[in-house]
């Protein structure tokens, strides 16, 4: 074990923080609107009787980016906690399927799939990480059989520390200071995650009024008739057969 340089953690995340930005940025710019009404469910819109074509849209837009948002941003911390772990137990990307990280602690080998809060899968996709470990583990016995394998699923944020049987359930803290050694880093990384982040987002503001307008300008031509919101013609858009 290694002493971890926090001023390390922060040149890594205020180098790499903006490759975040960016692609949240990308992917806003690439949207189309008729993407996010094939993904959204009407219904709930019209029985919160939402009528004004620009809070439809909005809230479209809002619910999509919050999705898309979480999934980046669990990738960039997934890259922190691995970047972390090298620092101090030489931790490494794991070449396993479905497993992200791999090191070598206290004479124990962890394989670990990192998500970024505990919340994050339904059973089957459970069943498939659990899967997942026992292939890893049968692979790396097969070159080390002498290997004490324990496997690990680490949440970025969250209280849920648990022993699952098959494998540990490690959240926020816990999770934090099992890849590092110390147990303040969960909030060390606060302060370096917000570099420049006053002025990304309000670049990324200027985007997103930009495309709001572009597609209730779209939306009203499309699927309002005289005004208002024509429900059978959106309906019928987002669920009607094609066969």
């Amino acid at each position: 074990m290694k002493y971890l340089n926090l001023e390390d953690v922060t040149d890594y995340v205020e180098e790499n923080i903006g490759e975040f930005h960016q692609r949240r940025a990308d992917r806003l710019e690439s949207l189309k609107l008729t993407e996010v009404l094939k993904r959204k469910n009407p219904y709930l819109f019209k029985a919160k009787n939402i009528n004004d074509a620009h809070d439809l849209v909005k809230l479209l837009l809002e619910a999509h980016l919050s999705s898309q948002e979480e999934s980046i941003f669990g990738e960039f911390l997934e890259k922190l906690a691995i970047f972390v772990c090298n620092k101090v137990f030489d931790g490494k990307k794991s070449s396993a399927e479905g497993v992200d990280l791999e090191f070598e602690r206290d004479e124990i080998l962890y394989i670990v799939s990192i998500k970024s809060g505990p919340n994050w899968g339904n059973s089957s996709q459970i069943h498939k990480m659990v899967d997942n470990f026992k292939k890893a583990k049968r692979i790396l016995l097969t070159n080390s059989p002498r290997a004490n394998i324990r496997a690990v699923n680490g949440c970025c944020y969250g209280q849920e520390n648990v022993d699952k049987g098959d494998y540990r359930k490690m959240c926020g803290q816990e999770f934090w200071e099992f890849i590092s050694g110390n147990n303040k880093l969960f909030v060390d990384i606060v302060e370096p995650l917000g570099y420049k982040a006053k002025e990304r987002n309000e670049e990324f503001q200027l985007h997103y009024s930009r495309i709001l307008n572009l597609f209730t300008e779209e939306f009203t031509k499309r699927f309002c008739v005289d005004g208002r919101i024509d429900w059978d013609c959106l309906v019928r858009f987002n669920s009607e057969s094609t066969q």
